[in-house]
């Protein structure tokens, strides 16, 4: 191995161990503590070391949801390809949706700004749409099929993400109070009613 490949591996492990730093600190500590004194201490590196990479916390905190995103996206093609009709791809698609964002709280905060200030404003990546995609294309072809009016499909999906994601945020903000079967519960019957008024 020549010198320069050596040299840009080293740069790929310590950008790595950084965004890794980032995200453990998140989870022990919150989003909100996070910082990039930390994460160079983390790392047992200078903050300017830090800084040699990424520009401030704020692209740090945005790599970490773009890899959120892109998890989430796998997960959600994984649940659509087990099933061959829309009507049961749509379940399949929110279950999936509903399963990643409380297996994986950290992510989902930060993707969303619970709780704080949301992260990437004007970098949308295509992985930050596939969800409200995925639905809309569910909808669409379940309208289609019954005859109704295909116009409507836009309006219903999105009525449907933000049920789904209501639901989700609620719950993420007032565990205490709130029963997670009943939200559970909750999310299966208007799925279930939603595919019925289309």
């Amino acid at each position: 191995m020549g010198l320069h490949e050596r040299r840009q591996r080293e740069k790929e492990s310590i950008r790595a161990n950084i965004l890794q730093a980032a995200f453990t600190l998140a989870k022990t500590e919150g989003w909100g503590s996070l910082s990039m004194r930390k994460i160079a201490d983390a790392i047992e590196y200078s903050a300017p070391v830090v800084y040699d990479y990424f520009e401030n916390k704020e692209a740090i905190l945005f790599e970490i949801s773009l890899d959120g995103f892109h998890k989430l996206h796998i997960e959600l093609l994984k649940a659509q390809q087990k099933h061959d009709t829309p009507e049961e791809q749509l379940p399949a698609i929110v279950d999936a949706y509903w399963n990643f964002a409380f297996k994986n709280k950290e992510y989902y905060q930060l993707m969303f700004g619970l709780g704080m200030q949301c992260c990437g404003k004007g970098q949308m990546k295509k992985e930050f749409s596939s969800f409200q995609e995925l639905i809309y294309e569910c909808t669409y072809e379940i309208i289609k099929k019954n005859g109704s009016n295909p116009d409507n499909a836009c309006h219903m999906s999105h009525a449907l993400f933000s049920a789904v994601h209501g639901m989700i945020s609620i719950m993420m903000m007032r565990t205490a109070d709130i029963p997670s079967t009943m939200n559970k519960t909750t999310l299966d019957e208007t799925v279930s009613a939603f595919i019925k008024s289309l």
